[in-house]
């Protein structure tokens, strides 16, 4: 492409799929099971994020193929894994993004009472699968407008909060210290952190957008590297820095999931019209994380198909996946649907399956790097670049595996871990039970062609159509066989 995403568009579109619901309403869970040390847990967080981003920019770096991390493990591991992680990851995000579909329809509720809730989450995806179709360039650019949105509103709850702790609001009290003078400063110890690094890291995820946007920038080997180090040092500035802020402003006990801790924190300190401004933030935060993630969604289904791993007809032509986002489209419309006809408690179960798909996808992307360096060193293009290898490879590795081990230690989370490991298992098998299909054919193929002679016909794979020989063909001409 002579033209492409930039390295700015490209951590503006990670940010966009990142910063989401998760901080704005789930971190409250991770301050109150961690205290103020929370703040260790994001510094925490952002370094795994780092090592597994300096990971996936390497094995970019080196060939920026379309479907990123799964291609990768498909090289590194075999078709088997690559089908695996790329379905686990699609299905994983399919369902939270219908999730945050039914999440965003419920605040326009709000301002919008006379319309039910399935018709706004099918509004709301129709929407941001039609604006995808428009291309990386401008989507990128529509992605950036709303992601500064949201960071500009994390931006302002700092500032605000920083000008009432210093007392520089006139007419109002100086808060100093505040609520974080009475707060013990571990109050679960080192379990507390551990705990809380579960809901931490969810609120980082959606960063590895930049390995499957890499194909689309105009040199991903400049590009990549930068796109990670903004993403990085926003992230884990910004956060970070909102932590900070809010600890002195209201007690870690009052905070609840059911309402945002900014929101919370503000209205504590009467400023009442902060809910409704960052409501209108949450809901823009909502589409942002979807339209990206559908980005995300599009070429990775387009990946799938190419290997032969799904439908040939959702391949398309031409930069754009126009089948493929139309076919997750479509896949998070029958998600949506599910809701309305499952149980709740089976539909809670499938949901709570996205989580896992993406602490799954990023051990994948550490264990695929650490094989990938031992086969061929530093890439061709640049250099080695993720500090400690091969040690924090398996550091980072182990702490992932203890943070999805540690899912059914967070309440509603054991539910995730295992809806996560059921799709591995159902997926395992479908790939086994069509590589036995294949393997049939093909030997009732050679066994037909030792008792008549050899038919011109393809082996079998995935995919692959079967040719006649003109032997077969009708004879136009003569009107006979």
């Amino acid at each position: 492409m002579e033209k492409g995403l930039s390295a700015w568009q490209l951590a503006m579109m990670a940010l966009g799929t990142v910063v989401g619901g998760s901080f704005f309403l789930g971190v409250s869970l991770a301050v109150r099971t961690a205290g103020p040390a929370v703040i260790i847990s994001y510094i925490l967080g952002g370094v795994l994020v780092y090592f597994i981003l300096i990971a996936l920019s390497e094995m970019t770096v080196a060939d920026p193929a379309p479907g990123s991390f799964r291609t990768f493990a498909e090289r590194a591991y075999g078709p088997g894994v690559g089908f695996v992680v790329g379905w686990v990851y699609w299905t994983g995000l399919i369902l939270a993004m219908s999730s945050e579909a039914t999440a965003a329809s419920i605040f326009l509720r709000e301002w919008l009472p006379g319309i039910s809730l399935p018709l706004l989450g099918s509004i709301i995806i129709i929407g941001v699968t039609l604006l995808n179709l428009l291309g990386a360039e401008r989507l990128s650019r529509l992605e950036s407008g709303l992601a500064a949105v949201k960071l500009l509103a994390i931006a302002g709850f700092i500032i605000l909060g920083l000008v009432l702790i210093l007392g520089l609001m006139p007419g109002a009290p100086r808060v100093g210290a505040g609520e974080l003078a009475a707060e013990p400063w571990l109050p679960g110890g080192i379990g507390g952190i551990a705990g809380s690094m579960l809901v931490v890291m969810f609120t980082y995820a959606g960063f590895e957008i930049i390995g499957l946007a890499a194909s689309e920038t105009s040199d991903p080997h400049k590009t990549v590297p930068r796109a990670i180090t903004y993403t990085i040092l926003a992230l884990v500035g910004l956060y970070t820095a909102a932590i900070v802020v809010l600890l002195p402003l209201i007690p870690t006990a009052d905070l609840t999931e059911e309402v945002s801790p900014m929101v919370a924190a503000l209205t504590r300190q009467g400023f009442g019209w902060a809910g409704t401004v960052i409501n209108i933030v949450l809901v823009t935060a909502i589409l942002s994380t979807m339209l990206a993630a559908t980005f995300g969604l599009g070429r990775m289904i387009r990946s799938l198909a190419d290997e032969g791993h799904a439908p040939s007809w959702v391949k398309g032509k031409g930069d754009v996946p126009y089948r493929g986002i139309l076919f997750s489209g479509a896949a998070m419309l029958a998600a949506l649907g599910l809701g309305l006809f499952l149980p709740q408690q089976v539909y809670v179960f499938l949901i709570s399956s996205g989580g896992f798909a993406l602490l799954f996808t990023y051990a994948v992307i550490i264990a695929t790097h650490f094989k990938f360096r031992r086969k061929h060193g530093c890439p061709d293009k640049g250099q080695c670049q993720l500090p400690g290898y091969p040690f924090s490879s398996w550091l980072v590795l182990a702490s992932l595996v203890a943070i999805i081990a540690s899912m059914p230690l967070v309440p509603g989370q054991g539910a995730g871990l295992a809806a996560g490991l059921s799709l591995v298992v159902l997926y395992t098998i479908i790939y086994w039970v069509i590589r036995s299909c294949i393997k049939l054919a093909n030997r009732v193929r050679q066994d037909m062609e030792e008792a008549t002679g050899p038919f011109k016909l393809e082996t079998l794979r995935p995919n692959t159509s079967i040719e006649a020989s003109e032997e077969l063909v009708p004879d136009k001409k003569q009107g006979k066989e």
